[in-house]
């Protein structure tokens, strides 16, 4: 992980938090249930049934993801 990004602080986060990501073009929000969420610095890569959403931590420790970024994760890395 470290080696894709580049980002020597990018560490796994605990998925015991919440976790939305806003609804294409109706200013709502969808419940994730993610199984890894991965941190580099306040930017996210959350993994949601083998699909990769990249997002914002909260102050509160809480996740905003915004899209999908397919199911590689290198893919997925390079677009942070």
């Amino acid at each position: 992980m470290r080696a894709h990004s580049g980002d020597r602080s990018a560490a796994p986060l605990s998925c015991d938090r919440h976790v939305v990501v806003e609804a294409a073009g109706r200013g709502a929000y969808e419940p994730l249930h993610p199984d890894v969420i991965l941190a580099f610095h306040q930017l996210c890569l959350v993994r949601d049934d083998g699909e990769w959403f990249m997002g914002q931590l909260d102050d509160d420790g809480s996740v905003i993801c915004w899209a999908s970024y397919g199911s590689d994760l290198a893919e997925a890395i390079r677009s942070l």
